[in-house]
């Protein structure tokens, strides 16, 4: 059995802690491997739908999508209901699309905060994804580019503040190498999610 795998069992026999769901987050710094691991935990799951903070995010409020999450998806699989929200499009600058969230067993959400205070207390299990803020910001300047080194300037000033006051890290049940994606720490069937 992989690590991957037993992640995924021990997930999935979680008590749900959002109406029927199991609503697990990945989170780190921008750059970090957040959803490369969510997708490959996601299949492991059976094909979890996952939730990906940067579609509820906008570039005057990237972090003030607290308000979409909850209305648009916790609130609907607390009442056992599919959820689906708006996605925002980074170029054209708005709302553009929707994307469902079924109410199924795991569902993920991944993004940097999706561990943060307002959104623990609904959450089964709380991810890290283990890689320093300057490592992880490095490779995510590489993966975009120069094109978008004015942007990762003012996301790491944005990144830095939230985390100094909202730290998701210290609550974190798993971590998780953000270069390997081995599982560093593992308590999820050891003790119940700290609020």
């Amino acid at each position: 059995m992989t690590e991957l795998t037993s992640l995924a069992g021990d997930l999935r026999a979680l008590p749900p802690s959002l109406g029927p769901v199991r609503l697990v987050a990945v989170d780190g710094h921008a750059g970090s491997g957040k959803t490369t691991f969510a997708a490959r935990l996601a299949a492991a799951l059976g094909d979890a739908p996952v939730v990906h903070l940067d579609d509820l995010a906008t570039h005057r409020e990237p972090f003030g999508w607290c308000g979409r999450l909850a209305e648009q998806v916790l609130d609907p699989l607390a009442r056992g209901e599919d959820a689906e929200h708006r996605v925002y499009d980074w170029t054209l600058r708005r709302f553009a699309t929707v994307r469902p969230v079924p109410a199924a067993p795991v569902v993920l959400v991944e993004g940097v905060g999706a561990g943060r205070r307002a959104v623990r207390p609904h959450l089964a299990a709380l991810l890290w994804m283990e890689l320093d803020a300057d490592a992880a910001r490095a490779r995510g300047e590489r993966r975009d580019g120069p094109e978008l080194a004015d942007f990762w300037v003012g996301w790491a000033a944005a990144e830095q503040a939230h985390f100094a006051a909202d730290p998701s890290r210290p609550y974190a049940d798993v971590r998780v190498d953000g270069i390997t994606g081995r599982i560093l720490r593992n308590t999820v069937s050891e003790s119940s999610f700290p609020s």
